[in-house]
């Protein structure tokens, strides 16, 4: 991995001598862009961010060495670029060290915080038809204004899109079915009362609320009037709510293991993971219980009782259909579920949101 990052440093100072003397030109390039892709056969994109980290480091060679001691990534340093000056440059580089790409994104939103962009909710262009309704649901006292506006092309689906505009605002983008589209219209009638502009941000901000508390309930047992706690029956795998909540409280909701380099900081697909297994005499206590992700968790277990099958898993199509819809093409329910996704026509919704609706 040293050698990995220091072949890198070196790259790109290397690429920096080729831009200030124009090197390149005597290979037969017209830019360094056409050298890097052409010569040395890297990607588009790899050779933008390499040759913008080279004519920032031309700026500042600090950055070759964090480069080179893995301090700092190409990722942090692209983003990082257009905010660095000789007066700030230290500092905002030894503020990125270590820093994963998220958490320099939110470096760069509390340097330069953006606007909120306006609550809109848009039905996406269809693939053959010119032409596409835009509906604004912005902050508006009654109805929304519906205008034909012509768009190009698009695909059906977008991927989401979460992305920090300030330190306590995200700008939040995804796309959504027609039924999803139609729940939100009735829930924006329903609650003109209470939200009279039917703000979709507030609306969001409700619901993840509401999905939130019942989440917490189910999975973790929080409770506002917990019941009193009952012994931990020997023969039994059930982990007592009581148990469940001291457990999460004490691990703090992110996995526990420890491994060569430090505590994994994993927070999703957790699991309650006995220290002593189960099948080993291990009682389902607090002190016996650590919070594992799945991967760990399996991990721990193979360690245990060495390598053996865990779980049956799944083909991908049986995940996103779900077992009773796993049928050979051709077949009703194929059929049906093909036509009721065709049948789908899609919403993109953009909204921004707070830190606390963010979570």
């Amino acid at each position: 991995m040293l050698n990995e990052r220091q072949a890198t440093a070196h790259l790109i100072a290397a690429l920096a001598e080729l831009d200030a003397r124009r090197l390149y030109l005597g290979q037969g390039c017209s830019s360094l862009f056409t050298y890097c892709t052409q010569f040395l056969r890297l990607s588009e994109h790899a050779a933008y961010g390499r040759i913008e980290a080279a004519r920032i480091a031309r700026r500042f060679p600090v950055v070759l060495e964090l480069l080179a001691s893995g301090s700092v990534t190409l990722t942090a340093v692209g983003l990082l670029a257009p905010h660095l000056s000789p007066e700030n440059h230290r500092e905002l580089l030894e503020s990125a060290r270590h820093k994963s790409k998220r958490e320099v994104e939110h470096l760069v939103a509390s340097l330069r915080p953006l606007p909120p962009v306006p609550s809109t909710v848009r039905k996406l262009p269809s693939p053959k038809p010119p032409d596409a309704v835009s509906i604004d649901l912005g902050v508006v006292p009654t109805d929304a204004g519906v205008s034909s506006v012509p768009c190009a092309s698009s695909p059906a689906t977008r991927p989401a899109v979460v992305g920090p505009l300030a330190p306590d605002r995200y700008k939040v983008q995804f796309t959504v079915s027609r039924e999803t589209y139609e729940k939100l219209r009735r829930v924006q009638d329903l609650l003109r009362h209470t939200i009279p502009s039917g703000d979709p941000v507030a609306i969001f901000d409700r619901a993840l609320t509401l999905l939130l508390a019942d989440l917490e309930r189910k999975k973790l047992a929080v409770t506002e009037r917990p019941r009193a706690t009952r012994p931990a029956s020997r023969a039994s795998r059930h982990i007592p709510a009581a148990v469940r909540r001291q457990v999460w409280a004490r691990d703090g909701g992110q996995c526990a293991f420890m491994g060569a380099s430090g505590r994994c900081r994993e927070r999703s697909f957790l699991e309650f993971h006995h220290v002593v297994p189960y099948a080993a005499g291990g009682q389902t206590t607090t002190e016996n219980l650590e919070l594992r992700c799945r991967a760990h968790n399996a991990y721990e277990a193979e360690r245990h009782f060495g390598p053996m099958l865990l779980r049956e898993s799944r083909a991908p199509w049986e995940v996103q259909l779900g077992p009773d819809l796993v049928e050979t093409t051709g077949s009703p329910k194929r059929q049906k579920t093909e036509e009721r996704v065709s049948a789908c026509s899609n919403v993109v919704l953009l909204v921004t949101v707070g830190q606390s609706c963010r979570g």
